[in-house]
């Protein structure tokens, strides 16, 4: 009888043991399922921080969209446009939010709050606004993405991209040079879209 008890003891305590871990297996891969929604969380999070900024040619029309978002490290930004000379251009932010063909001589110079020099190449900068060539296709298309490490979507900091009158992202008809003063050499502007304060 003792016997039976103590085996019936032990049977449960197994099949208890066994549930339990079953239950904790569970737990687990609930835990696991939850990673995502907490990783679409920050997406959404890192969403509010981003503008959707519309690029023109020197016609007016639009011909692409850069979407521009806060990271930890720097503003990232990811570039599609179409109907672009095939070659390497210039890409820059602009002091000026302001868009109007056909020269955007309205987005004035590259942004640059520090009053660095232009260029990676160059001792004293880069400019905050200066950022790596780009290279178009030989269908006139780009998808680009840039990693700008000076700049900040955050407002009310001295290199802020949304300050009052918002500034300007830029593609240039040449490629920047990277030294050359005051702006790399990179030719007409020939595409511009603003980034809104």
């Amino acid at each position: 009888m003792k016997f039976r008890k103590l085996l019936y003891t032990v049977t449960m305590l197994f099949i208890m043991t066994a549930c339990g871990n079953t239950d904790n297996q569970e737990d687990i891969q609930g835990h696991d399922e939850e990673d995502p929604g907490i990783e679409t969380m920050s997406a959404q999070e890192d969403s509010d921080e981003s503008l959707i900024v519309s690029l023109v040619n020197t016609s007016g029309d639009r011909i692409g969209d850069a979407v521009l978002e806060q990271r930890q490290e720097g503003v990232y930004i990811t570039l599609e446009a179409t109907e672009l000379t095939p070659g390497i251009h210039g890409f820059h932010v602009h002091e000026v939010g302001k868009c109007q063909p056909p020269t955007f001589g309205s987005a004035e110079g590259h942004f640059n709050p520090m009053e660095a020099s232009h260029g990676f190449d160059h001792p004293e900068g880069p400019h905050a606004g200066d950022l790596p060539n780009i290279k178009v296709a030989e269908d006139g298309t780009v998808k680009a993405e840039v990693l700008a490490e000076k700049v900040t979507l955050e407002e009310g900091k001295e290199n802020s991209l949304r300050k009052d009158g918002g500034t300007a992202l830029m593609i240039h008809s040449g490629a920047d040079d990277y030294k050359s003063q005051p702006a790399g050499d990179a030719g007409e502007r020939v595409a511009c879209g603003v980034i809104a304060e």
